[in-house]
């Protein structure tokens, strides 16, 4: 080496100095570098970290979805990851400047309890009462000697002649039965009177053969019930047998009114809903009932169902047939309610951006229920009085979603809603109108009366609930009356009664 430097020149001997010098240079700038990036990154951990009491996880600002354990550079970006802090996670998620929350249009409304009255309206056709049919049989057989003049669709009272029917084998027995009278022996009698019974005599008829000493083998079939003969089977001079259906009589006070309900709606019908129906025979006029069936099976031409209702029928008003327009009234029930616009549907779930305070938005996932007019019910997930945003939620919603913040759950949803409806009694209201009786039940009383403006009811005739025959003690039909009820699910009931004018 010593040779070697010796034979160089010395201006060789001075270019090869610089250079080493400078490779020493370049090196120890180049260690210093990284030493300082590497304590400058240690550094901005370190104080990212000490910012946070507890630290979550941490995460890339600009991929929030993704979680790491540990501090360091992103994956994904040029940057280091963000610390997410324990306390951090418990304040409230977006803020926005109060100064510019009217710039961003948005807008809340508070979660509040209220009746939610979604109406469906559908159309019907009254029809007999199917639960109120009479099947009228002979005892005995025999031939038709009158018919009273009956035709199909006659309305007919309770007793009311049907038809008589002459029994030759009566007329045998009945003149045993007189000639056994006259021996005196009255086993013998007993006997035939036992024989008379089986042939089908009733016992009215066989006293009366004993009284007048005559025999009676024509027999008179009255109507056992009132209604219209929907059926009727016998001619002058047929002959008839024992059990054969001579007619059918079906009642139609109450009546029944068959509603076609569309197929979509059907789970929001049920059996003992209230509805009412409108007439174009009454025009103004409304007739309250109740849904007693809903039919197993839905028609395939109109894919509607069936639902029966009953509607009180006091004199025959109402007739099979007849035409009608049916609103179905949901049950009516207190709900907490919020606008319909503050619904936020992300097809996982649903979500609303609840306000907090200094500016604070938070989302808070949500359960619903059913929706009418404009607002919808929160089964879960909301309290009363909780302020929800209306508009510009979206958003609030995108900016909670680039920061990474977690939705509140229905279960950590403050438990005041609950234990504030369970808490709070409200005393039914009452309402007054005036009307006149039109028909006086044991434990109820159907009244024509004028609108209650309280409940948007027009002027209807309708049927209410009573304490008993002494609520009613001095009233008749016709009387004009004033009164007070309430209305609840089991329908409205009648707290005081009086005769108008008193």
């Amino acid at each position: 080496m010593k040779a070697a430097w010796g034979k160089l020149t010395p201006r060789q001997k001075s270019w090869t100095i610089a250079g080493t010098v400078a490779l020493i240079s370049l090196a120890t700038g180049y260690g210093l570098a990284q030493l300082g990036e590497s304590g400058q990154a240690s550094a901005d951990g370190a104080a990212a970290t000490s910012a946070c009491e507890d630290v979550l996880y941490w995460y890339d600002p600009m991929v929030p979805g993704q979680h790491f354990d540990e501090p360091g550079k992103s994956p994904f970006m040029d940057m280091q990851l963000v610390p997410k802090c324990t306390d951090e996670g418990a304040a409230a998620g977006v803020r926005i400047d109060p100064g510019l929350v009217q710039n961003f249009g948005i807008q809340t409304a508070p979660a509040e309890f209220g009746v939610l009255e979604p109406e469906t309206t559908v159309t019907g056709v009254l029809a007999y009462n199917g639960g109120d049919v009479a099947i009228v049989q002979p005892r005995a057989g025999g031939y038709v000697q009158r018919t009273y003049g009956r035709a199909p669709d006659d309305v007919v009272s309770r007793g009311a002649p049907l038809v008589d029917i002459l029994v030759p084998e009566w007329g045998g027995a009945q003149q045993e039965y007189l000639a056994v009278l006259g021996t005196g022996n009255e086993e013998l009698a007993s006997a035939a009177r036992e024989r008379m019974r089986l042939l089908g005599m009733p016992s009215s008829l066989i006293s009366s053969v004993a009284r007048t000493g005559r025999p009676h083998s024509t027999i008179t079939v009255t109507a056992p019930v009132g209604g219209a003969i929907t059926a009727l089977g016998v001619r002058p001079g047929m002959t008839v047998m024992a059990g054969q259906t001579l007619a059918e009589i079906s009642g139609f006070s109450p009546i029944w009114l068959e509603a076609a309900v569309p197929e979509v709606q059907a789970a929001d019908v049920r059996v003992g809903q209230p509805i009412s129906a409108t007439l174009t025979a009454f025009p103004g006029e409304r007739f309250a009932g109740r849904i007693i069936a809903i039919l197993p099976s839905a028609r395939d031409e109109s894919r509607t169902i069936t639902a029966r209702a009953q509607l009180p029928n006091p004199g025959g008003r109402l007739k099979p047939g007849m035409f009608a327009q049916v609103s179905l009234a949901s049950e009516r029930r207190e709900a907490l309610l919020v606008p319909s616009e503050a619904i936020i549907r992300t097809g996982e779930r649903t979500i609303v951006m609840v306000a907090q305070d200094e500016g604070g938005y938070m989302p808070a996932e949500v359960r619903i229920g059913r929706e009418a007019n404009g607002r919808i019910e929160v089964l879960a997930g909301l309290a009363p009085g909780e302020n929800v945003v209306t508009s510009g939620q979206f958003l609030l919603d995108s900016e909670a979603s680039l920061a990474g913040l977690d939705v509140r759950s229905v279960d950590e949803a403050s438990a005041g809603a609950q234990r504030q409806g369970e808490a709070e009694e409200r005393e039914p209201a009452t309402y007054r109108a005036t009307g006149t009786i039109d028909k006086i039940e044991p434990h109820s009383v159907t009244l024509r009366h004028g609108p209650v403006p309280r409940l948007d009811w027009p002027a209807m005739t309708m049927a209410f609930a009573t304490e008993g025959p002494a609520q009613l003690r001095g009233f008749k039909r016709g009387d004009r009356v004033q009164f007070s009820f309430t209305q609840s699910e089991a329908g409205p009931r009648i707290v005081s009664i009086r005769k108008a004018g008193q």
